[in-house]
């Protein structure tokens, strides 16, 4: 991958353009996936700052494998602990996951434009639509560029559906998500004094 990429770039400038596409964000805020837990394996987050809490999200080892076990090896080594939530748009999503630039005492100007040292991943489509609690995986404008960052989505995104792979789901701490510190909205969400994620660990 190369350094300064934006990921979810052509998403975002869809988001400022205007309060017109800020509305198919928002409106269908109650549009949700169900909350059961499938096979697994589970990604589990502690969440810190103006959010608190566990958050646990249910992989699609089944629909998307490599991200599901890209976040899992990650998960594992650790790769994820102190990481920011350093793009949060109200009613759109909340993204994390930039293991390189995004970690607690680094150089948070630059987080979201990194990724791992492991190489980027082919997207993975799926019939799954984005809606709330869908966690899908951030990208540049390469749909084969997916790494590290992932997002959860705060409302139904059918722009995004098949474009992006969908990874899995939120099955518990719906509400830490809410509650996840907002950024600018004119800055592209970008987040001062950005809640992290602590630790982040898997359950099979």
């Amino acid at each position: 991958m190369s350094d300064g990429r934006v990921f979810m770039g052509s998403i975002l400038a869809a988001a400022i353009a205007g309060g017109a596409a800020f509305f198919l964000y928002t409106k269908q805020v109650n549009s949700t996936v169900p909350d059961t837990d499938g096979p697994g394996p589970n990604l589990v987050i502690e969440v810190a700052g103006q959010a608190n809490g566990r958050v646990v999200i249910d992989l699609y080892a089944d629909k998307a494998p490599r991200h599901a076990q890209r976040l899992v090896e990650l998960a594992r080594t650790g790769a994820y602990d102190n990481v920011v939530f350093h793009r949060v748009i109200d009613g759109f999503m909340a993204q994390t996951g930039d293991v390189q630039y995004g970690k607690l005492g680094g150089n948070l100007e630059l987080a979201g434009t990194g990724g791992s040292a492991l190489p980027d991943l082919p997207l993975e489509p799926s019939d799954i639509p984005f809606r709330r609690g869908v966690v899908g995986m951030a990208r540049g404008s390469d749909p084969d560029s997916a790494n590290s960052q992932f997002f959860i989505m705060y409302g139904a995104g059918d722009h995004l559906n098949g474009d992006y792979t969908v990874v899995g789901h939120v099955i518990e701490g719906m509400e830490v998500v809410d509650a996840i510190r907002k950024g600018d909205f004119d800055l592209n969400g970008r987040v001062e004094n950005p809640d992290y994620m602590v630790k982040v660990t898997v359950e099979e």
